[in-house]
């Protein structure tokens, strides 16, 4: 979750503004309660070390935390790293292209919440993904679900009381993640929902 995201996570209604001037309302009351029966279906396949990409206010870290699995946040909001870290989580102030501690170790990584979009290119993400991984790791992403294809824009986020700078962002439809997999060099070992929320496990 980038640091563009401060204003949601301090309880403020914010959205998504896109060039063309269209708004998307972002969940910020879901990122900062418990997790949801959702979340479940990410969390019961960490199975061990996990690196939670863009943590955000630290639901998903503090609960696998709580269930004794070995998990470090990162977030470039030092809004995020705070609220995560006082609700339990470890977390700490990094961009996921910049040096991570443990790279080549993680058993998982985790891109929920929509994460798969950060920095604009799924395929890009989930190659620096694949660095971090142990041999045999495994990342969980959130996507839209099918029939969204791939999708990327230059955003900003707006809130009641302030605008942020424009960066880029991108959505993944469940339709197109094989193919970004196949070039991030990844298959898809397992897809599954609940309600509107599409997930899925990738392995290389």
């Amino acid at each position: 979750m980038s640091g563009q995201f401060d204003t949601g996570l301090l309880g403020n209604r914010c959205w998504l503004e896109l060039a063309d001037g269209q708004r998307l309302e972002l969940p910020v009351q879901r990122w900062r309660l418990p997790p949801g029966a959702g979340d479940g279906l990410l969390l019961e396949r960490c199975m061990g070390p996990t690196l939670d990409v863009g943590c955000g206010p630290g639901r998903l870290a503090a609960a696998l935390v709580a269930r004794g699995v070995a998990t470090l946040g990162i977030d470039s909001s030092p809004v995020a790293v705070r609220l995560a870290t006082e609700r339990g989580a470890v977390a700490l102030r990094r961009d996921v292209f910049d040096p991570v501690p443990g790279e080549g170790r993680w058993r998982h990584v985790l891109l929920a919440d929509g994460n798969i979009g950060i920095g604009g290119d799924p395929v890009r993400l989930l190659r620096r993904a694949r660095r971090l991984l142990q041999t045999g790791g495994s990342v969980l992403v959130e996507l839209e679900p099918p029939g969204r294809g791939l999708r990327r824009e230059r955003v900003r986020v707006s809130g009641t009381s302030a605008t942020g700078s424009w960066f880029g962002w991108a959505w993944l439809g469940m339709d197109a993640l094989g193919a970004s997999a196949e070039e991030a060099g990844f298959t898809v070992h397992w897809s599954g929902a609940h309600g509107q929320r599409w997930f899925a496990e990738l392995r290389g």
